[in-house]
């Protein structure tokens, strides 16, 4: 199939920060260049002479970000870092009571006394389900403002806070906590962000047992695998992550302190978020993996008697099946926030944190995103930028900040709630592996792209 290039998207590229991240990192192997928006104009014009065309999956063609750090955060007005201890710990209040009130009400009247149909009872624990899902994912969010300390400026409080809601929803929260750091600091680098890694193309074609040179001459993959493929990422994509390491990065042996040696992804590789050992963390880790682990351990004590005394089903309906769709509502986010047509991804030879961090991308939920799940959907650019400022004050700070980003921020929006679950569907089929541009030479060779076998947008280079 030809090339097609489609008309550019509301936006496209863009660039963020993490606040306590330099742009700049003291290890080679970290951070090989410098940013082109904080560099010099020659050192840049090098740079440009240094690249080719670089083409999305769409045909569009790619453009490095031509802003500074200092411009971003310059822009964002004082009182949006402002954080508040009382405003926060209202949303967990909130959240709680209503996961509470919604457990009480139909425990109480959603009975066979109360409503004798069966069929009904079972569409109405359906719906409490859902319900306990989206609103059990707000409180998953919440923690994540405490892991990122954007929820009050008490250190204490907020990893308080935290352990408990996320020990709740059986998440190693220090674990994760110091995870998640590192992908913040090495987003969109191929050998060292943490979540969401795409494969490049050797991977792929290891991974369904073709060579390099077959890619672009493999039959479109069936909508019926894509789904499958789809469903289990959707249900076992989070307990993988952090049992395994799957959608991680299986670089480890360059990790600190030589703790990735022989450690790989996969069962028994060593490499997981309960370990102390693993090579996610260092030394000075161990006490906060084991206190993760301790928040988990009396979480899952907890639900040993509930289930014991009420009964194993019960405790499915009550809290298996919200957990589940807790688990989905975060992998389809995460997913969706990292994997789009329109992103670059970087070798290491190009990566710095200033490139990396611009690869993300805003969509819109609705009611739900803003209300429910505290805007994670809609301000996640913002939140690569500076992600210690609160969610209640990020839409103000990521409207500050457009008029800097220009074409550079890049956002799906416009689409709506129901593009969300379509993107869902999109990035699937249309996101297989990344490789470089066809013909890319200098650093463009370093910086890859998204494309796939079912004749969607650039094909395949011919190799």
């Amino acid at each position: 199939m030809s090339s097609t290039a489609v008309p550019k998207r509301m936006a496209l590229h863009r660039n963020t920060t993490e606040s306590s991240a330099p742009s700049v990192s003291a290890s080679p192997f970290d951070s090989p260049r410098q940013s082109p928006s904080s560099t010099s104009l020659s050192s840049m014009a090098s740079d440009q002479e240094n690249r080719s065309k670089m083409i999305d999956t769409y045909g569009n063609e790619f453009k490095m970000p031509d802003f500074t750090i200092k411009q971003i955060r310059d822009a964002i007005p004082a009182h949006c870092f402002h954080r508040s201890a009382i405003t926060s710990l209202y949303y967990v209040f909130r959240d709680m009571t209503v996961l509470a009130s919604v457990f009480y009400l139909f425990h109480n009247y959603v009975t066979p006394e109360t409503v004798p149909s069966l069929p009904a009872r079972v569409v109405l624990w359906g719906l409490y389900t859902v319900i306990q899902g989206l609103f059990g994912t707000g409180v998953w969010v919440l923690a994540h403002e405490c892991g990122h300390q954007a929820f009050s400026p008490s250190k204490v409080l907020n990893d308080t806070v935290g352990w408990i809601c996320h020990s709740l929803l059986l998440v190693p929260y220090f674990s994760w906590k110091i995870s998640h750091g590192k992908h913040h600091k090495a987003t969109g680098n191929l050998a060292r962000d943490m979540v969401f890694v795409p494969k490049t193309r050797d991977e792929y074609a290891s991974r369904i047992g073709k060579t390099i040179h077959d890619l672009s001459e493999l039959m479109e993959e069936t909508p019926i695998a894509t789904a499958l493929n789809m469903i289990l990422q959707q249900l076992f994509g989070w307990p993988l992550y952090l049992i395994i390491n799957v959608t991680g990065h299986n670089n480890h042996e360059k990790q600190p302190e030589g703790r990735g040696k022989g450690k790989a992804n996969g069962w028994f590789g060593g490499v997981n978020h309960f370990d102390p050992r693993s090579p996610l963390y260092e030394a000075r880790d161990a006490k906060y993996i084991a206190l993760s682990d301790l928040g988990l351990g009396l979480t899952a004590t907890a639900l040993y008697f509930i289930g014991s005394n009420y009964g194993w089903m019960n405790l499915l309906v009550w809290y298996g099946i919200p957990y589940l769709w807790v688990n989905h509502w975060l992998v389809a986010i995460t997913f969706l926030q990292h994997t789009d047509p329109t992103l670059p991804h970087y070798q290491p030879e190009a990566w710095n944190f200033a490139r990396g961090a611009a690869a993300t991308i805003d969509r819109d939920f609705g009611f739900v995103g803003r209300h429910i799940l505290h805007g994670i959907i809609e301000t996640h650019v913002l939140h690569h930028y500076v992600s210690n400022i609160p969610f209640y004050n990020a839409d103000e700070a990521s409207e500050a900040i457009k008029g800097v980003m220009g074409t550079h921020y890049r956002t799906e929006a416009h689409t709506g709630w129901t593009g969300f679950f379509k993107a869902l569907w999109t990035s699937a089929r249309a996101c297989q592996w990344v490789e470089p541009t066809e013909g890319a030479q200098g650093e463009s060779q370093s910086v890859l792209f998204y494309r796939n076998t079912n004749g969607i947008g650039v094909p395949p280079a011919k190799i």
